[in-house]
């Protein structure tokens, strides 16, 4: 699933209001409008009530009721990760020398320029989907363990993969696949075994064989399973 990318905007004066938001909606899925710094402070705060939180918030600095570089710090406060671009005219430099450390990815200056805004907009966008490709790919490699050359394994769905084919395995067989797994480099006891595949240690030796073989004629190919005599086995 691609990632929506969600934006919110602040900006108090009226045409600057329309021109960002226009080129806004032309590259973000998602985009909301505040009018001051408190109402974009509000908005951020109704995000974070779901769980959820923009991409990037696009201020302007000189606004009433709150000004731009008062909201992002609050907003930092809370979110250190949150990212910012700002509208600035000249006349914000003191304002831009706070803006340092604040996770800001860019800067407008007014009279904004159609052509500078879009590049930026399409950069910000372009790095934002790729950080969200990159913690999608690692969430995988989480769930994906990498057992050999041959076989990979879903933990969270307790499948095992020949490259895209998934092997066929018994319920004793997956639990003990899942069992050697957990324990991946460490050796597992016929006594461990046993009793978290069959919950009961009293289970015959030969069981345990019996299963154990069955398990290893799947994996044939590229046997990961190594026996230890006298203690158990072990995946490596």
């Amino acid at each position: 699933m691609s990632k929506i990318t969600k934006v919110l905007l602040v900006e108090d004066e009226e045409d600057a209001r329309e021109i960002l938001g226009f080129y806004l909606d032309t590259i973000f899925d998602e985009v909301q409008i505040a009018c001051d710094g408190q109402e974009g402070l509000d908005k951020f705060l109704q995000k974070k009530e779901k769980e959820e939180y923009f991409d990037v918030i696009v201020t302007d600095i000189q606004m009433p009721r709150k000004d731009g570089m008062t909201m992002i710090e609050e907003i930092a406060s809370i979110e250190e990760n949150q990212k910012f671009i700002i509208v600035s005219a000249h006349k914000d430099e003191e304002f831009l020398f706070r803006s340092i450390n604040l996770n800001v990815m860019g800067y407008f200056v007014k009279p904004l320029v159609v052509e500078n805004i879009m590049q930026l907009l399409k950069k910000v966008k372009k790095s934002i989907l790729e950080k969200a490709e990159t913690i999608q790919n690692k969430e995988v490699e989480i769930k994906q363990v990498k057992i050999n050359d041959t076989f990979n394994y879903d933990k969270d769905k307790r499948l095992l993969y020949e490259a895209d084919t998934m092997v066929n395995l018994s319920k004793k067989e997956t639990l003990l696949l899942d069992a050697m797994i957990k324990r991946k480099n460490e050796i597992n006891t016929i006594e461990t075994l046993k009793m978290e595949v069959w919950n009961n240690t009293n289970i015959s030796d030969a069981t345990l064989r019996t299963a154990i073989k069955r398990l290893k004629d799947k994996i044939a190919k590229d046997d990961f399973i190594v026996s230890k005599k006298g203690l158990g086995y072990i995946i490596e």
